[in-house]
């Protein structure tokens, strides 16, 4: 039977120590800035990829932490993150939704544009402790991964990192797939320094 029908929900830790992280993806996952800043000042080709921005059913690890009593429909937006016109990191958005225009006035217009530099730019905005994982291939977004050929159907899972974004009395969850690719940035900084 095909592995994609089985749907688990990722378990979230406070401590990336749960996991076997290399030294180059702990310094992803827990730097607390900006990613989208962090990858433009890493590659001078950067572009955000918008696959989807709709109404749809919560991820099953989703809904508490969206304060949501079960699982809910939320505004879901997903986009990828490229560095010269590589995918290096899947990101994924779910907004309530009861929230309004004026708690998150752009995030219906966003369209290409990053929402990390409008969420970085606003001093309205909170953000709380990050959350890691790594999310197997029973994982909805793994899922989503797997299906766009973004990795080998081989590979057994990938580190993420959550957190959740305030605004006006309403949250927003971001959650951040990191794909294999985003080695690569790190690596074309370090032969650049070299040169």
């Amino acid at each position: 039977m095909n592995r994609t029908h089985f749907v688990a929900p990722a378990h979230w830790h406070a401590h990336i120590n749960r996991y076997a992280a290399s030294v180059n993806m702990r310094e992803w996952q827990t730097d607390r800035q900006s990613l989208t800043s962090r990858l433009v000042g890493r590659c001078e080709a950067f572009r955000v990829e918008r696959l989807q921005q709709r109404d749809a059913q919560c991820l099953p690890d989703e809904f508490e932490s969206l304060g949501l009593s079960r699982r809910a429909k939320v505004i879901e937006r997903d986009v990828l993150l490229r560095c010269y016109n590589v995918a290096v990191v899947y990101a994924h958005t779910a907004l309530p939704l009861s929230a309004t225009a004026s708690q998150w006035p752009l995030f219906a217009a966003l369209g290409n544009r990053s929402l990390g530099t409008t969420l970085f730019n606003d001093p309205l905005v909170t953000r709380g402790t990050l959350q890691f994982a790594r999310l197997r291939t029973t994982h909805p977004l793994m899922q989503r991964i797997l299906r766009m050929n973004l990795v080998g159907q081989e590979t057994p899972g990938l580190h993420a990192r959550r957190s959740l974004f305030t605004r006006h009395g309403s949250s927003l969850l971001v959650t951040e797939v990191f794909l294999p690719a985003i080695s690569g940035v790190s690596q074309r900084v370090h032969s650049k320094a070299a040169q």
